[in-house]
This record gives structure tokens, C-alpha cells and sequence, in this order.
């Protein structure tokens, strides 16, 4: 399917209220999974993609790398891909800009950048933050993809959840297309879905008890998982080469997945 499609249909997949549930794969394999499971849409994770890099999050990796990963993921799957391009891959809004051109280039339906100044610990200044959304609103809407800004200094510690709505605020009058403050209670939640922007919800912390019908009862549009699975993934990896090299214990093979299932998921 044309890009075009795909990012008009994910633009209507949010629907305050009603949220698009979208799974963030980290390799082809996941992607291809959770597609034919039934995954409406999907989004990079910079986290799990950087694990099977051997990289940790935080901008490690290089743009063009991100982009071939996202380029790989569009290719293999029929769903709308929203990218997570951290900081856009530079501080400067025109970085920024160029990397949404970039996003839609690559196939993407959207891109999520955010305010952290990574690989720095730290968060922008609201004016550069600001400047930079604006930057990347309109190469978003030039290119026509969706653009979701992130307000990610609350999760840093680097600022309050009162001036994470602040920035979302801002980001929406600006014209965003989707706000994402990670890590929020419902309070927020139900302030920044106030806007009238599109909000997105990370099932992470205390919003990991909620179902999905619940997160949407507080008005958000779409809910991702961030790193969240690839974590999960990896805490199996974990256990079981512990359990394997210190006890000398293969029962966890037990909980294999199988075989004949992942294939006919994989081929199609």
C-alpha cells in the first residue's frame, strides 16, 4: 500500500476515546509478528532497536542507521510505522527538520521527536524545544506524515508533570499532530487530552494496570508500548541463560513458542 494511504489511515486510527493500541516491534520478525496478529499500526523503539545493536537507549545510534531500520520495517509489513527518532538527531530545529523529510522518505507514516538532549542526561530549554516541534511540524506537513511531540523531560527527572503539560501545550498550538509525555498520571492525562490534540499513552508505571478501554476512558487516542516488550523479551533471555549456566536447568525451553505458529506468522 502507498504511504499516502497508510498515513491517512493512521491519522484516523486516532480517535480520542478510542485508542489505536500500537505495539513497537524492534526487528523485522517482530514487526512481521505483530502485524499479523493483528496490530493496526506499528512504532519503532530506539531501545529495543538499539539492544539488538548491542547499543543502550539514548542516542547511540546514528541517523542513517535508524532510518535503513525503519526503511527495513515499512517494507515488511502493510500497517501504518510511526518512527521514534528520539531527539530528530541533532539540536537544531533545521537537524530536525531534515530528519522528518528524511522519516517520510523512508516510508514512515509518522515520526516522535522529543525534548531530551541526547546522549546529555538533559532536556532543552523550552524556547529551543518549542522551536525545534515547529521545525519539525512543518517538514511533517510538507512531507504529509504525522507528527507526535514528546514532552520527555518528566520521565529525565529534568522537569514537573505541570511543565511537561506546559510543553505539550505549546507543542499542540503549534500544531502537532499527536502529544506524548511519557510516564503521566490520569490528571495530566485528562488535561492534556483537554487540548484537543490527539494523545498518546505509554503503558508504562501505574498505566500498566489499566486495560485498554480504561486509558481510553481518560481520552486518549493511541497507546504504545515503548520498550516495553523488547524488556519483557529480554528479562526471558535473563532468566533463562541464568537458569541454564548457573543451575544447569533447561526446563524453561518448556515455554518455547512454536514453531509452526511463527512461521505461518512469518510467511504470511
Amino acid at each position: 500500500m502507498h504511504r499516502d494511504e497508510l498515513t491517512k489511515r493512521f491519522r484516523d486510527l486516532h480517535v480520542s476515546g478510542t485508542p489505536l493500541v500500537m505495539p513497537n516491534p524492534w526487528d523485522i520478525g517482530s514487526a512481521k509478528v505483530m502485524a499479523r496478529l493483528g496490530a493496526k499500526a506499528l512504532a519503532t523503539t530506539s531501545s529495543g532497536h538499539g539492544f539488538t545493536l548491542g547499543l543502550t537507549d539514548g542516542g547511540r545510534i546514528p541517523r542513517e542507521v535508524a532510518l535503513h531500520h525503519a526503511a527495513e520495517i515499512c517494507a515488511a509489513v502493510d500497517v501504518p510505522v510511526n518512527g521514534d527518532f528520539e531527539n530528530g538527531f541533532g539540536d537544531s530545529p533545521e537537524t530536525v527538520a531534515e530528519t522528518v523529510r528524511l522519516a517520510a522518505e523512508a516510508g514512515l507514516s509518522g515520526v516522535s521527536i522529543e525534548d531530551s538532549a541526547v546522549p546529555s542526561k538533559g532536556s532543552y530549554p523550552f524556547d529551543l524545544a518549542l522551536a525545534r516541534i515547529e521545525a519539525a511540524v512543518a517538514a511533517a506537513h510538507a512531507a504529509g506524515i504525522v507528527l507526535t511531540a514528546r514532552a520527555d523531560g518528566w520521565l529525565m527527572r529534568n522537569y514537573d508533570q505541570a511543565e511537561a503539560l506546559r510543553r505539550c501545550r505549546a507543542f499542540a498550538e503549534a500544531g502537532a499532530d499527536v502529544i506524548y509525555a511519557p510516564l503521566v498520571d490520569a490528571e495530566i492525562t485528562r488535561a492534556l487530552v483537554a487540548t484537543g490534540t490527539p494523545v498518546n499513552l505509554l503503558a508504562a508505571g501505574d498505566m500498566r494496570d489499566l486495560t485498554a478501554q480504561q486509558m481510553g476512558a481518560l481520552g486518549v487516542a493511541r497507546i504504545s508500548i515503548g520498550g516495553g516488550l523488547a524488556r519483557v523479551t529480554q528479562q526471558v533471555i535473563l532468566d533463562a541463560t541464568r537458569a541454564m549456566l548457573e543451575q544447569g536447568d533447561f526446563t524453561v525451553l518448556k515455554g518455547a513458542a512454536n514453531v509452526a505458529e511463527i512461521e505461518a506468522l512469518l510467511n504470511g
